[in-house]
C-alpha cells in the first residue's frame, strides 16, 4: 500500500513538471552533419555535432561540452605532470630528501604541497597568457571553443619548447615516420609531450645528483673520522645524519635548492 502510495506521489510530481518545446527557429541550432565522401579533408561519414551560430562559426554542443569538461578533469593530473614543470620539482625535492638520510622528513604530504605550489609560481606566465588570450575572449563570447583551447595550448607548447632538448625531440620526431618537420608549428603536440618529459626527466636527475655529491662527501667523511678512532661499530649514519642536516640549515639549503629550480625555468 505504500508502495503504491510513492508511486503516485511520483507520478503526480513528474506530471506537475513544466516541458519546455525547442524553438526550431532559433538562431543558434544544433545540427549534426555528415560529410561528404569528397570533403576537403578526405574523411568520409564523420559526424561533426556543433551548434550553428548564424556568423558562419561553430561551438560545442552543451551536452558534449560538459562531456569534454569531466574528461579533462579526469585527466587533469596527467595533464599536470605531463606538460608542467611540477615533475622536475618533485623529483628534485624526492632526492634531496634520500640524500639528506632523514627517511620520511619532510612528509610526503608537505614535498607534494610544496611542489604544486612552486610549479604554480613557476606557471605563472603561462597561465596569465593563457587567462588573457583564451579565457577572457571565452567568456566574453568573442571566440569560440575551439578557438579557445587552439589558444590555450599555444603557451603551453612554447613552454614546453623551451625546456626541451632538439636530441630527444629529433628522437621522437623520427619515430612517427613522417617527414621532418619545417617549423615547430608542424610538430604535433603529442610528439613534443614525451619529448619534455624525457629532457625534464633528463635535467631532474642532474640536479638531484648534484645535491647527493656534498652528502656524499660528509658520509666518506664522517665514516673515515670513525674508522681512524677505532670505533668502528659505531653506524656512520648516526654521526653523519646531525652533521648534515646542521650543515643543511647553516648554509640556508631549502633557499638555495628552491631558489635554483625556480631559476632553472625562468
Amino acid at each position: 500500500m505504500r508502495l503504491r502510495r510513492y508511486f503516485a506521489i511520483i507520478v503526480l510530481f513528474f506530471g506537475m513538471m513544466p516541458v519546455t518545446v525547442p524553438d526550431v527557429h532559433a538562431q543558434s541550432a544544433l545540427t549534426i552533419q555528415e560529410s561528404s565522401a569528397t570533403s576537403p579533408t578526405g574523411s568520409a561519414g564523420r559526424f561533426e555535432l556543433a551548434m550553428d551560430l548564424g556568423d558562419g562559426s561553430k561551438s560545442l554542443a552543451p551536452a558534449l561540452r560538459i562531456a569534454l569538461l569531466l574528461f579533462i578533469l579526469t585527466l587533469l593530473p596527467a595533464i599536470v605532470i605531463s606538460v608542467t614543470s611540477f615533475t622536475r620539482i618533485v623529483i628534485v625535492l624526492g632526492f634531496l630528501r634520500q640524500a639528506l638520510g632523514t627517511q620520511s622528513l619532510p612528509p610526503n604530504q608537505v614535498l607534494m604541497g610544496l611542489s604544486v605550489f612552486l610549479c604554480l609560481f613557476t606557471m605563472s606566465p603561462v597561465i596569465n597568457q593563457i587567462k588573457t588570450e583564451a579565457w577572457d575572449p571565452f567568456q566574453a563570447e568573442e571566440i569560440t571553443d575551439f578557438q579557445a583551447m587552439e589558444r590555450a595550448i599555444k603557451p603551453i607548447r612554447l613552454f614546453m619548447a623551451r625546456h626541451t632538448r632538439p636530441e630527444d625531440l629529433r628522437f621522437f620526431v623520427s619515430q612517427t615516420g613522417q617527414q621532418a618537420p619545417n617549423s615547430f608549428a608542424d610538430i604535433d603536440t603529442l610528439t613534443l609531450v614525451p619529448s619534455f618529459m624525457l629532457s625534464e626527466l633528463r635535467t631532474a636527475f642532474i640536479m638531484g645528483a648534484m645535491l647527493y655529491i656534498p652528502f656524499v662527501i660528509i658520509d666518506m667523511i664522517v665514516a673515515a673520522t670513525l674508522m681512524s678512532m677505532g670505533m668502528m661499530m659505531v653506524p656512520p649514519v648516526m654521526v653523519s645524519l646531525p652533521v648534515k642536516i646542521l650543515l643543511f640549515v647553516v648554509a640556508d639549503g631549502w633557499n638555495l635548492v628552491v631558489g635554483s629550480l625556480v631559476r632553472s625555468f625562468a
